[in-house]
């Protein structure tokens, strides 16, 4: 054994040893892993399976090379739970560590004093950062001094990859440049599409260490045919029987708030957990999930990458992630020590409308970036000018950007974006093939839900593992599924209805009128606003499907006694009653159940109603930015001003049936405050996200 093998033994003996204790050996490939990185320039990319032990490799890499005298490691980290678990993980195996994030710009300065000192081994930081201009401008003088770059959840640096983030890739290209350090690439989650990826982006002389990415310890489910409402008492009953504490994952924010209120509803003690978190919320949740202090984590993706709780009990997705790669994921964070834990998927058909915008939100339109080079080439623009100049969506808008800037088109210059000159190529062949790619993976995901064979198998045939083999765990081997089995109990179906049914939605107003329309400032007429459900809400789920088939042209009438009970609820924070009804403005047969909403709440009120919209000339445009939508509205909805004037003095109840981007409701709560109302509250049936 050469002296940098003995090397790499020796420094990854003691990593384990501190992190895993005196017990622990070394798995397989690790020794070789960590002689790979130790050698000069190296490029190493480990595909290895959750619990493997990837970061004590590159703990144990940095030990050595610094024993000889090379310089910190940088590690990249896509998540804030992950580098806090990393710094601490760094801190027990004997390493100095420390973070520079948008959490904590205080500790930013002596960070970059003990880099100066050479006083840190280990420095992590979030793709993000590339873009601020404080450690962009200190980072060709980092990469001088770095001895090993390490890109953690290296699939994300991959097109192909399942969470493909542009930030990332963009920082991974600047550091991949570094002709002195070694680069390491790790991932749990990659197939041979990424694989090959991530190995292109190192170079020819890259080694790769992958291995078997079945889990033993999981014990994987289906329950499939489930309703909505049916998941979520699924889920309540499952909660008294699943061993442990763990992670019960959804697709979106508002289903993480929903499912978690109706849990502890239950009596349950759990927290949600989403993006919309601040910094401090989430390290707290984080924490009572690893103490045990909570039964679970109602969580989205953003609890998905790295978290690291060995002795989670178990995973239950309510809504199916849109590919095997993601949801294999997603189970990995439970029974990393464990014998046993629970991985139950609960699908449902709706999952696949939310996949179909996650498949094609992050494929750049070529209209759109011509659009964008045009107006850059004629001067920086800030992001709000550029999306009125463009009409392309701010959301939209910010992810193209980010493209652009990987493909040097576009750069940051200040707060604004600007054009380098750069002209920009549509590989339309490459976003084609990417689309095909993502339908394909939906489509498998699509028959694993259906419990289509043995359920470990199928996710090592979907990530490329060399070896599937049927597992005689899962609940398609053994039939045999988690409590409550098939059905959940009929008191917890009937509690989820009530609860759901009796949700308060608050519709908050517009407060500005977007750059580029004609109206400009603070916009003055909509107060809070009710609705009776939101999104692809479970309490109304069927109701909401009846409402869709008729084009929103009629509302069913348990929607309707909903509306009149929304009212009810509301009218605690009234800030007065309302005095009259008027019914929204619409096109098509839309405008004629908003007139029949506002009927019956007249009716049962015994309100007045007041007809003074029209619409005139095609619908409003959808998936644009929001100065063309407020621009065609104004053409298209018609005012009779005469007849307001007749409207008695107080708040009015605007009534919609349905409300996405909410511009025409605030155009129409507008024309009524300029006319002369106090006040506009909107009644929506149907918020759409």
């Amino acid at each position: 054994m050469s002296f940098s093998e003995a090397a790499a033994a020796e420094h990854l003996g003691t990593v384990l040893h501190r992190l895993a204790g005196a017990g622990a050996e070394p798995r397989g490939d690790q020794v070789a892993a960590v002689h790979a990185i130790v050698q000069p320039a190296a490029r190493v990319l480990v595909v290895q399976a959750t619990g493997w032990g990837k970061s004590a490799v590159y703990w144990a890499a940095t030990a050595a090379l610094r024993s000889q005298g090379a310089g910190p490691t940088l590690v990249v980290s896509p998540l804030l739970a992950l580098m806090r678990d990393q710094v601490a993980a760094a801190t027990k195996a004997g390493l100095r560590a420390a973070t520079v994030n948008s959490t904590n710009f205080d500790e930013w300065d002596p960070v970059f004093e003990a880099l100066d000192r050479d006083a840190l081994d280990v420095l992590l930081v979030s793709p993000e950062r590339l873009g601020n201009a404080r450690f962009a401008a200190r980072l060709d003088e980092l990469m001088a001094r770095v001895g090993l770059v390490v890109i953690d959840e290296a699939h994300c640096i991959s097109d192909w990859g399942f969470d493909f983030r542009p930030d990332y890739q963009r920082l991974a290209r600047a550091l991949l440049a570094t002709p002195t350090a070694s680069v390491l690439a790790t991932t749990a989650t990659a197939n041979l599409r990424v694989t090959h990826d991530v190995e292109a982006q190192l170079g020819e002389s890259a080694v790769t260490f992958r291995g078997t990415l079945a889990r033993t310890s999981l014990h994987l489910s289906v329950v499939p045919g489930l309703a909505p409402l049916e998941r979520y008492a699924w889920v309540a009953d499952a909660l008294d029987h699943l061993p442990g504490s763990g992670i019960v994952y959804v697709l979106t924010v508002a289903e993480a708030q929903r499912l978690a209120g109706f849990l502890r509803e239950c009596g349950h003690h759990v927290a949600a957990y989403t993006g919309q978190l601040d910094a401090e919320a989430r390290v707290q949740v984080e924490g009572q999930l690893r103490r045990n202090e909570v039964k679970a984590v109602v969580a989205t993706s953003a609890l998905g990458m790295g978290y690291d709780k060995p002795d989670l009990g178990f995973c239950v997705h309510v809504g199916s992630p849109s590919t095997p790669v993601a949801y294999y994921q997603q189970v990995g964070r439970a029974g990393r020590a464990l014998a046993q834990a629970e991985a139950v998927l609960l699908s449902s058909p709706a999952d696949e409308r939310i996949w179909e915008y996650f498949a094609t939100a992050s494929i750049p339109n070529a209209d759109d970036a011509a659009k964008v080079q045009r107006v850059l080439d004629d001067g920086p623009r800030s992001l709000a000018d550029l999306e009125a100049a463009t009409g392309v969506r701010r959301g939209r808008l910010e992810a193209l950007l980010k493209i652009l800037a990987i493909d040097g088109v576009v750069a940051k210059d200040g707060t604004r974006w600007a054009s380098t000159g750069t002209p920009y190529v549509h590989d339309t062949a490459k976003w084609d093939a990417l689309a095909r790619t993502r339908r394909a993976e939906a489509d498998l995901m699509r028959q694993y839900a259906h419990g289509r064979g043995c359920l470990m198998a199928y996710l090592q045939t979907a990530l490329d593992d060399p070896a599937p083999a049927p597992c005689g765990r899962c609940s398609v081997c053994t039939d045999d599924l988690p409590r409550p089995g098939a059905q959940p109990g009929q008191e917890r179906l009937v509690a989820a209805r009530n609860y759901l049914r009796g949700e308060d939605i608050v519709v908050e107003p517009r407060r500005l009128w977007p750059s580029g329309a004609g109206r400009k400032g603070k916009i003055a007429g909509p107060a809070e606003g009710r609705a009776v459900a939101f999104a692809d809400d479970p309490g109304w789920a069927q109701e909401l499907l009846a409402l869709q088939r008729v084009g929103y042209g009629s509302i069913p009438p348990e929607l309707l006694a909903g509306a009149v009970a929304a009212l009810g609820r509301w009218r605690t924070v009234w800030p007065a009653r309302p005095v009259a009804v008027v019914p929204a403005p619409a096109y098509s047969v839309e405008a004629g159940a908003n007139r029949a909403l506002s009927q019956h709440l007249g009716a049962v009120g015994k309100l007045p109603v007041f007809d003074l919209f029209t619409w005139h000339g095609e619908a409003a445009p959808t998936d644009v930015a929001s100065a063309p939508v407020v621009a065609h509205l104004e053409r298209s909805i018609a005012f009779d001003a005469a007849a307001a004037r007749a409207l008695p003095p107080g708040p009015v109840l605007l009534c919609a049936t349905t409300m996405r981007t909410g511009w025409s409701v605030t155009v129409a709560s507008a024309l009524l405050a300029e006319a002369g109302c106090q006040a506009v509250m909107p009644l929506v049936i149907h918020r759409l996200p």
